[in-house]
Protein backbone atom coordinates (compact mmCIF):
# COMPACT_ATOMS: atom_id res chain seq x y z
CA UNK A 1 0.00 0.00 0.00
CA UNK A 2 1.13 3.33 -0.41
CA UNK A 3 2.06 5.82 1.82
CA UNK A 4 0.68 9.35 2.26
CA UNK A 5 4.00 11.86 2.57
CA UNK A 6 3.86 14.48 5.09
CA UNK A 7 4.79 17.03 2.56
CA UNK A 8 2.19 15.94 0.07
CA UNK A 9 -0.63 15.75 3.14
CA UNK A 10 0.80 20.08 4.29
CA UNK A 11 0.52 21.08 0.34
CA UNK A 12 -2.83 19.95 -0.22
CA UNK A 13 -3.98 21.52 3.01
CA UNK A 14 -2.27 24.82 2.01
CA UNK A 15 -4.22 24.38 -1.45
CA UNK A 16 -7.24 24.20 0.66
CA UNK A 17 -6.68 27.06 3.15
CA UNK A 18 -5.79 29.03 -0.04
CA UNK A 19 -9.24 27.93 -2.32
CA UNK A 20 -10.43 30.34 0.59
CA UNK A 21 -8.40 33.52 0.49
CA UNK A 22 -11.66 35.15 -1.15
CA UNK A 23 -13.52 35.32 2.09
CA UNK A 24 -10.69 37.23 3.74
CA UNK A 25 -12.15 40.76 2.40
CA UNK A 26 -15.89 39.70 4.40
CA UNK A 27 -13.38 39.25 7.36
CA UNK A 28 -13.66 40.96 11.05
CA UNK A 29 -9.75 42.34 11.65
CA UNK A 30 -9.85 39.96 14.69
CA UNK A 31 -10.99 36.56 12.39
CA UNK A 32 -8.64 38.01 9.55
CA UNK A 33 -5.77 37.84 12.27
CA UNK A 34 -6.16 34.83 12.61
CA UNK A 35 -7.02 33.21 9.34
CA UNK A 36 -2.78 34.93 8.39
CA UNK A 37 -1.28 33.30 11.46
CA UNK A 38 -3.10 30.12 10.32
CA UNK A 39 -1.82 30.45 6.66
CA UNK A 40 1.72 31.42 7.31
CA UNK A 41 2.15 28.56 10.06
CA UNK A 42 1.34 25.82 7.38
CA UNK A 43 3.34 27.78 4.79
CA UNK A 44 6.36 27.47 7.04
CA UNK A 45 5.43 23.99 8.05
CA UNK A 46 5.13 25.13 11.92
CA UNK A 47 2.56 23.23 13.98
CA UNK A 48 -0.48 25.19 15.31
CA UNK A 49 -0.98 22.82 18.45
CA UNK A 50 1.45 20.73 19.90
CA UNK A 51 -0.46 17.55 18.23
CA UNK A 52 1.07 14.24 16.56
CA UNK A 53 -0.48 13.06 13.76
CA UNK A 54 0.41 9.56 12.15
CA UNK A 55 -1.18 8.29 8.82
CA UNK A 56 -1.95 5.01 8.73
CA UNK A 57 -2.54 2.60 5.48
CA UNK A 58 -6.05 2.05 4.79
CA UNK A 59 -7.29 -1.44 5.40
CA UNK A 60 -8.16 -3.95 2.70
CA UNK A 61 -10.80 -6.71 1.76
CA UNK A 62 -9.69 -9.24 -0.79
CA UNK A 63 -12.48 -10.82 -2.29
CA UNK A 64 -11.60 -14.17 -4.27
CA UNK A 65 -13.55 -15.88 -7.38
CA UNK A 66 -16.20 -17.48 -6.64
CA UNK A 67 -18.44 -19.92 -8.88
CA UNK A 68 -21.52 -19.71 -7.73
CA UNK A 69 -24.48 -17.77 -5.77
CA UNK A 70 -27.47 -19.36 -4.10
CA UNK A 71 -30.29 -17.04 -2.56
CA UNK A 72 -33.54 -15.84 -2.53
CA UNK A 73 -34.30 -11.99 -3.95
CA UNK A 74 -37.57 -10.40 -3.24
CA UNK A 75 -37.91 -7.34 -5.94
CA UNK A 76 -40.46 -4.74 -5.17
CA UNK A 77 -43.41 -4.43 -6.93
CA UNK A 78 -44.08 -2.34 -9.89
CA UNK A 79 -45.84 0.51 -9.97
CA UNK A 80 -47.42 0.34 -13.32
CA UNK A 81 -47.79 -3.24 -13.16
CA UNK A 82 -49.63 -2.75 -8.95
CA UNK A 83 -52.17 -0.09 -10.84
CA UNK A 84 -53.30 -2.36 -13.53
CA UNK A 85 -53.34 -5.64 -11.85
CA UNK A 86 -55.67 -3.81 -8.57
CA UNK A 87 -58.10 -2.23 -11.45
CA UNK A 88 -58.24 -5.42 -13.47
CA UNK A 89 -59.15 -7.22 -10.29
CA UNK A 90 -62.43 -4.59 -9.65
CA UNK A 91 -63.39 -5.41 -12.91
CA UNK A 92 -63.15 -9.37 -12.61
CA UNK A 93 -65.75 -11.43 -11.79
CA UNK A 94 -64.91 -12.60 -8.30
CA UNK A 95 -62.10 -12.51 -5.56
CA UNK A 96 -58.32 -11.63 -6.65
CA UNK A 97 -55.28 -11.62 -3.97
CA UNK A 98 -52.75 -9.34 -5.33
CA UNK A 99 -49.33 -9.82 -3.61
CA UNK A 100 -46.08 -7.75 -4.11
CA UNK A 101 -47.54 -4.41 -4.44
CA UNK A 102 -45.40 -1.51 -4.46
CA UNK A 103 -45.46 0.87 -1.44
CA UNK A 104 -46.17 4.12 -3.34
CA UNK A 105 -48.62 7.03 -3.07
CA UNK A 106 -49.17 5.73 -6.83
CA UNK A 107 -50.71 2.83 -5.25
CA UNK A 108 -52.32 4.41 -2.25
CA UNK A 109 -54.19 6.37 -4.73
CA UNK A 110 -55.48 3.90 -6.91
CA UNK A 111 -56.62 2.07 -3.36
CA UNK A 112 -58.52 5.10 -2.25
CA UNK A 113 -60.79 5.37 -5.50
CA UNK A 114 -61.27 2.38 -5.30
CA UNK A 115 -62.78 2.67 -1.94
CA UNK A 116 -64.32 6.37 -3.05
CA UNK A 117 -65.87 3.73 -5.90
CA UNK A 118 -67.28 1.08 -3.92
CA UNK A 119 -64.82 -1.96 -4.75
CA UNK A 120 -64.33 -4.03 -1.84
CA UNK A 121 -60.84 -4.04 -0.65
CA UNK A 122 -59.34 -6.06 1.96
CA UNK A 123 -55.92 -4.91 2.77
CA UNK A 124 -53.83 -7.87 4.48
CA UNK A 125 -50.63 -5.92 4.91
CA UNK A 126 -48.92 -2.71 3.05
CA UNK A 127 -48.08 -5.10 0.13
CA UNK A 128 -51.16 -7.57 -0.19
CA UNK A 129 -54.85 -6.94 -0.77
CA UNK A 130 -58.11 -8.80 -1.82
CA UNK A 131 -60.11 -7.33 -4.24
CA UNK A 132 -63.47 -8.80 -5.30
CA UNK A 133 -64.72 -7.55 -8.76
CA UNK A 134 -67.71 -6.31 -9.73
CA UNK A 135 -67.92 -8.47 -13.27
CA UNK A 136 -67.88 -6.08 -15.41
CA UNK A 137 -67.93 -1.86 -15.62
CA UNK A 138 -67.84 0.18 -12.51
CA UNK A 139 -70.25 2.13 -11.59
CA UNK A 140 -70.56 5.18 -9.41
CA UNK A 141 -71.86 4.34 -5.88
CA UNK A 142 -73.68 8.06 -5.91
CA UNK A 143 -77.52 8.50 -6.82
CA UNK A 144 -79.40 11.29 -7.90
CA UNK A 145 -76.78 12.31 -10.87
CA UNK A 146 -74.21 13.31 -8.38
CA UNK A 147 -70.99 13.27 -8.70
CA UNK A 148 -68.06 12.14 -7.56
CA UNK A 149 -64.86 13.39 -7.08
CA UNK A 150 -61.46 11.25 -6.99
CA UNK A 151 -58.38 12.73 -5.86
CA UNK A 152 -55.60 11.18 -7.53
CA UNK A 153 -52.54 12.91 -6.27
CA UNK A 154 -49.72 12.89 -9.05
CA UNK A 155 -50.41 9.79 -9.60
CA UNK A 156 -50.22 8.67 -13.46
CA UNK A 157 -50.84 5.16 -12.77
CA UNK A 158 -54.09 5.89 -11.33
CA UNK A 159 -55.22 9.19 -13.57
CA UNK A 160 -54.67 7.19 -17.04
CA UNK A 161 -56.41 3.95 -16.23
CA UNK A 162 -59.76 4.74 -14.45
CA UNK A 163 -60.24 7.68 -16.75
CA UNK A 164 -60.67 5.19 -19.41
CA UNK A 165 -62.41 2.44 -17.05
CA UNK A 166 -64.88 4.60 -15.98
CA UNK A 167 -65.84 5.69 -19.29
CA UNK A 168 -67.68 2.16 -19.21
CA UNK A 169 -69.61 2.69 -16.36
CA UNK A 170 -72.54 5.01 -15.41
CA UNK A 171 -72.18 8.11 -13.57
CA UNK A 172 -70.46 11.24 -13.22
CA UNK A 173 -67.03 11.42 -12.00
CA UNK A 174 -64.56 14.28 -11.92
CA UNK A 175 -60.94 13.12 -11.42
CA UNK A 176 -58.15 15.11 -10.10
CA UNK A 177 -55.04 15.70 -8.56
CA UNK A 178 -52.15 17.86 -7.22
CA UNK A 179 -51.20 20.94 -9.20
CA UNK A 180 -48.50 19.01 -11.18
CA UNK A 181 -51.17 16.47 -12.34
CA UNK A 182 -52.84 19.57 -13.80
CA UNK A 183 -49.48 19.84 -15.68
CA UNK A 184 -49.49 16.45 -17.21
CA UNK A 185 -50.84 15.84 -20.73
CA UNK A 186 -53.85 13.28 -21.28
CA UNK A 187 -55.63 14.89 -24.32
CA UNK A 188 -55.01 12.23 -26.59
CA UNK A 189 -56.70 9.70 -24.21
CA UNK A 190 -59.34 11.88 -23.91
CA UNK A 191 -59.57 12.24 -27.83
CA UNK A 192 -59.34 8.40 -28.43
CA UNK A 193 -62.06 7.93 -25.54
CA UNK A 194 -64.29 10.87 -27.22
CA UNK A 195 -63.80 8.52 -30.64
CA UNK A 196 -65.43 5.66 -29.03
CA UNK A 197 -68.39 7.63 -27.91
CA UNK A 198 -67.33 8.60 -24.39
CA UNK A 199 -68.50 11.42 -22.70
CA UNK A 200 -65.41 12.58 -21.07
CA UNK A 201 -63.32 15.79 -21.47
CA UNK A 202 -60.13 17.79 -19.86
CA UNK A 203 -59.28 21.10 -19.26
CA UNK A 204 -58.18 23.59 -22.43
CA UNK A 205 -54.88 22.94 -21.50
CA UNK A 206 -54.81 19.24 -21.84
CA UNK A 207 -54.44 18.07 -18.69
CA UNK A 208 -56.87 17.05 -15.78
CA UNK A 209 -58.89 17.61 -14.69
CA UNK A 210 -60.67 14.78 -16.26
CA UNK A 211 -64.66 14.91 -16.37
CA UNK A 212 -66.71 11.87 -17.48
CA UNK A 213 -70.69 11.74 -17.75
CA UNK A 214 -70.08 7.77 -18.28
CA UNK A 215 -73.15 5.90 -20.15
CA UNK A 216 -70.87 3.15 -21.76
CA UNK A 217 -68.98 3.11 -24.51
CA UNK A 218 -69.94 2.68 -28.12
CA UNK A 219 -66.70 0.93 -29.28
CA UNK A 220 -65.54 0.87 -32.85
CA UNK A 221 -62.42 2.21 -34.74
CA UNK A 222 -60.40 5.02 -33.32
CA UNK A 223 -57.38 7.36 -34.45
CA UNK A 224 -54.91 7.73 -31.99
CA UNK A 225 -51.81 9.55 -32.36
CA UNK A 226 -48.35 7.53 -31.47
Amino acid sequence: MAKIRKSLLLASLMAFVESFSFVRTSLSPRTNKIFRTTTNAISSRRPLFPLRMTVTSENTLTLSPIKSIDGTVTLPGSKSLSNRCLLLAALSDGTTRVENLLESDDIRFMLGALDDLGVEVVRHSSTEVTVTGRAGPIDSPLTDAKVLDLFLGNAGTAMRPLAAALCMGKGKFVLDGVPRMRERPIADLIDGLVQLGADVSCSETGCPPVVINADGVQGGEILQCG
